[in-house]
């Protein structure tokens, strides 16, 4: 059973970074990607990466401030998030499975728990 584990959310100010971290254990997947869910609202593709490098952005919500990128000698996928804006505030979810760079949450077979990412203004 694949298990993913999410860390490096917290508390940053407007204009800052910080860097996702989603540790995979139990197997390796093809593809990965991170969501976000504000309160009152649905669960957002942010991006998603492929065994190979391929990736995907959500081009609305990331703006070119976020990069995705995979270490697959370590089974982890990163998300470095600059110039943050206080919209950027909910949980970040990573995700796993083997459909493809999409961007709908279903497709995805495995989650982790999650990690709050707030930026003050």
């Amino acid at each position: 059973q694949v298990q993913l584990v999410e860390s490096g959310g917290g508390l940053v100010q407007a204009g800052g970074s910080l860097r996702l971290s989603c540790a995979a254990s139990g197997g390796t997947l093809s593809n990965m990607g991170w969501f976000r869910q504000a309160p009152g609202k649905e669960r957002e593709f942010v991006a998603a990466i492929t065994w190979s490098g391929g990736s995907r952005y959500n081009v609305d919500s990331v703006k070119g401030r976020f990069s995705i990128s995979r270490d697959i000698a370590k089974n982890t996928m990163y998300l470095q998030m600059n110039s943050l804006e206080p919209e950027d505030t909910a949980v970040y979810y990573c995700a796993g499975g083997s459909t493809g760079l999409v961007t709908t949450a279903n497709e995805y077979d495995y989650w982790g728990q999650g990690t709050q990412v707030t930026v003050s203004s």
